[in-house]
């Protein structure tokens, strides 16, 4: 009987002993990880995209041809307020500003070279006839060709002038000279070289409606400062809805410096 007792009580000791040994469960080296897939976005080109503005090419454009794309709306809309022919006007700009790197141009908006005589806004100074001689200063280049306008219309030197034809510009660029606006004897001769190269006469007929002259003609414009797509269609005898359909915009939002095409083939 204690032989019984004993072999009963040796083998639950042995059990407990047994039963707080941990288990380890090994991991199958041989299951495969599962890897995260991330897509990655689709990179080729997407010829169906028709909301993308379409982009011209400005890489081969000289300094003369930006200047133009950038200010001949407004040298048409001036064109129609003071009769003085959009030629004329960009052909002084291009000339008088450098193709807007002039530092008058670029540092007080000025494309004319028009002095102070009497001015009360801001002015500059800068070498010219004399040292350090008083500049106007504009806030915009808006501004520059609005008084460019009133500096021909307001004095009665350059009344003959708008007696000739709007779209003369050869009468215009040899009066101005007459009257004093230059002393450089070739004067004439660069406006009128600037305007046959560059065809700015193109933008005297589309003011003046000579449709025969501008049908086939493709017209690019450059965002500037105060443009919007609403003061462009007026400029340029056209819809909002047209300029928008045009450059492919879903909404009237432009920004500096952006080409748009205002006229297609």
């Amino acid at each position: 009987m204690k032989k019984i007792i004993v072999f009963l009580l040796v083998s639950f000791l042995a059990f407990s002993c047994s039963s707080k040994k941990k288990v380890v469960t090994k991991k199958d080296k041989r299951t495969p990880k599962t890897e995260q897939v991330v897509a990655k976005p689709d990179t080729s080109p997407n010829t169906n995209n028709t909301n993308e503005t379409p982009k011209i090419d400005t890489s081969n454009l000289s300094a003369v041809d930006i200047y133009i794309l950038k200010y001949n709306a407004i040298a048409m809309d001036e064109m129609r307020k003071s009769k003085i022919p959009a030629s004329i006007t960009l052909a002084q700009g291009i000339l008088e500003s450098g193709s807007g790197k002039g530092r008058l141009s670029v540092e007080a908006n000025n494309h004319f070279g028009i002095k102070c005589h009497g001015w009360t806004g801001k002015k500059i100074y800068h070498d010219d006839d004399a040292s350090q001689e008083c500049f106007r200063k504009y806030d915009h280049a808006n501004s520059s060709f609005e008084d460019h306008s009133e500096f021909l219309t307001g004095r009665s030197r350059y009344a003959k002038l708008f007696k000739l034809r709007p779209n003369d510009y050869k009468g215009w660029a040899k009066g101005l000279r007459a009257a004093g606006y230059a002393t450089d004897r070739r004067y004439p001769e660069k406006l009128i070289s600037l305007i046959e190269r560059y065809r700015l006469y193109t933008y005297d007929d589309m003011v003046l409606g000579n449709k025969s002259t501008i049908e086939n003609i493709e017209i690019n414009h450059i965002v500037i400062k105060g443009d919007t797509l609403y003061s462009l269609s007026k400029k340029y005898n056209t819809t909002v809805d047209e300029l928008k359909r045009l450059n492919r915009l879903e909404s009237n939002d432009i920004s500096l410096g952006q080409l748009l095409v205002i006229k297609s083939n």
